[in-house]
């Protein structure tokens, strides 16, 4: 059943001050574009208060400079925040297969699955895994031998965790997702390439979150890891011997080459290409499709290949975006130059 609820109630959800009625139900949430005469919408700044005059949406969350033409308001200090709770509230349960253990799973005599441990159709489970307290394995999950992972894990469809690969506490992997795939290594000798082999393993610590078709590689030795609470969006790569500091967000297709090395909190944008090596410091942002060719002080915002200061950057291509003018004042020039020159020559020939 969907749940619904009052404008006041959602306004105490969020520590929030109500505006207009307390009484408005509540049946949903929508965008200030599509909302409709029964949801509750938001705004983060004056960029979409035109949009939200015009929104059909029964409520509004957004800052305390909001019109007061609009009809019930919910204000907020952190609207991001707040339409985090919001949604929260209004969000289904998700579903997953029946308690205990499918008929169609293979699992090893020798592992060891704790209380509560979910396992669907078709998961295999190599010897002496262990898995903690309440995990929830989809259908078509491999993990393989002596691996361990913690407990309130999800490892949705099709995930696979390969040998002695360590997974923490809380760990969410999406369909699809490779942890401890052997890393990309070869050396060419007697014109073939050989691989070298990876004996190393992949740590995810507690509360990380890998997206779907995204894959972490095994190291060659010692292991690749990805620090607490950090997240990783669908389909990027980290090479092997990665380290990933706590609290980083990765997007869609970035790219980490081996042995590179993040601080704490870093945050790069969509296809964002890091090559083998560099250590990019605490708190550094890159903007999408950045390519980080050398290493990068703490605290910086960088843009661009190769990547360097984002406003120089912006200087950069302001001053490109300057140059068929300036081009056309060369030329222009070019024939005032010509033509004095024509008159001194007729002059001095006179």
């Amino acid at each position: 059943m969907t749940p619904t609820a009052t404008t006041g109630e959602l306004a105490r959800l969020v520590g929030g001050t109500l505006r207009g009625s307390p009484d408005v139900v509540i049946q949903g949430v929508g965008t200030v574009h599509d909302a409709g005469p029964h949801e509750i919408a938001w705004v983060t700044d004056v960029t979409y208060f035109k949009k939200a005059s015009v929104c059909r949406a029964a409520a509004i969350i957004g800052p305390a400079d909001l019109p007061d033409t609009l009809g019930a308001v919910v204000i907020v200090s952190d609207v991001e925040a707040a339409i985090a709770k919001v949604l929260a509230f209004f969000e289904p349960p998700l579903w997953q297969p029946p308690a205990g253990r499918d008929g169609s799973a293979y699992i090893d005599p020798t592992a060891e699955l704790g209380e509560g441990v979910v396992v669907g159709p078709f998961v295999t489970i190599g010897p002496r895994t262990i898995i903690g307290r309440g995990t929830v394995l989809y259908s078509g999950v491999f993990v393989g031998a002596d691996a361990t992972i913690g407990a309130s894990c999800q490892l949705w469809p099709n995930v696979f965790v390969g040998d002695r690969c360590q997974i923490g506490n809380r760990v969410v992997i999406w369909p699809s997702a490779t942890i401890g795939r052997p890393g990309f290594g070869f050396i060419l000798r007697e014109r073939r390439l050989q691989r070298i082999p990876q004996i190393g393993t992949v740590v995810l610590e507690d509360d990380v979150e890998v997206g779907a078709g995204a894959c972490v590689d095994r190291a060659k030795c010692g292991a690749t890891r990805i620090g607490v609470g950090s997240k990783i969006d669908n389909m990027v790569q980290v090479a092997h011997n990665v380290r990933i500091g706590p609290g980083c967000i990765l997007a869609g297709q970035v790219g980490l080459a081996g042995s590179v090395r993040l601080g704490t909190g870093v945050v790069l944008a969509g296809q964002v290409g890091v090559v083998d090596g560099v250590e990019v410091g605490d708190g550094v942002r890159a903007t999408a499709k950045a390519g980080i060719t050398h290493s990068v002080a703490a605290g910086m915002t960088v843009a661009s290949y190769p990547a360097r200061d984002r406003m120089t950057t912006l200087r950069e291509q302001a001053a490109v975006r300057r140059l068929p003018d300036l081009a056309d004042l060369v030329r222009k020039l070019s024939l005032r130059v010509e033509a004095l020159e024509a008159a001194a020559n007729n002059s001095q020939a006179g």
